[in-house]
């Protein structure tokens, strides 16, 4: 078994309130689940209007079938034109860890 997190640091565009943080985050969350079927909620900077922590976790029996998924989801988010990827934080675990 592998399991596999990525962790999106967001800067969003033109928001002047949380309300309007979470028109552009909760679809960002809502179609990560949808297209991708992982598990994603908004895990941090939750009280800044312009920042947005995204985090997401995936587990698979075959390591490269992991890797393709949390790469299409990275590629996915960084091509959203309402927010700008910062940095992408990715952990992998495998059978071999402790």
């Amino acid at each position: 078994m592998y399991a596999g997190t990525l962790s999106f640091d967001l800067l969003l565009g033109d928001v002047r309130s949380l309300k309007e943080k979470r028109s552009v985050v909760r679809p960002i969350i809502a179609e990560l689940h949808r297209k991708y079927a992982v598990s994603v909620a908004e895990v941090g900077d939750q009280d800044l209007y312009r920042r947005a922590t995204i985090g997401l976790a995936a587990v698979s029996g075959d390591a490269g079938h992991l890797t393709d998924l949390l790469d299409r989801c990275e590629r996915w988010v960084a091509a959203r034109p309402e927010v700008e990827l910062l940095s992408v934080r990715r952990r992998f675990h495998g059978d071999h860890d402790d």
